[in-house]
């Protein structure tokens, strides 16, 4: 039975070695490592916060042509989105993660239903509802 344990303890710290780890993730002697994850939730929060200021950047300066500055803000949230994911939720693509990464994908195809339906319906609501100076003339 111990045998089965250690083989199960080699797998995960193989899968650690070859990049699957997110930064944090080590499951080591945790009171040796407080520095280390120190460091990489300060880094999370350094690059959270570059992020930030470059979103508020690029929307108040005129830096940016402006029709770009919608895909500009758009990708500086993908970035935001991905490095709170690494660095503070510690999603990777390890096999350990699965059950978190379906749990992520879940979420965002609820969002993402509830996003869509809902401009679904205010666009239809628009086209079908009767213009204002219509309902303004059927009270007079």
């Amino acid at each position: 039975m111990s045998d089965e344990h250690s083989h199960v303890d080699d797998t995960r710290s193989a899968g650690q070695g070859h990049g699957h780890a997110a930064p944090g993730e080590q499951e080591a002697d945790a009171k040796a490592n407080v520095g280390k994850a120190v460091g990489i939730y300060a880094t999370g929060l350094l690059l959270a916060g570059i992020l930030t200021a470059a979103s508020f950047w690029a929307a108040g300066s005129h830096a940016i042509f402006g029709p770009a500055v919608p895909a500009a803000l758009i990708a500086l949230a993908v970035a935001q989105m991905g490095v709170h994911l690494v660095f503070f939720l510690h999603i990777t693509t390890g096999p350990d993660n699965t059950n978190n990464v379906l749990a992520l994908a879940f979420g965002v195809l609820i969002v993402a239903l509830v996003l869509v339906g809902s401009l679904w319906i205010m666009r239809h609501l628009d086209h079908n509802l009767m213009p204002m100076s219509s309902v303004m003339d059927m009270q007079r």
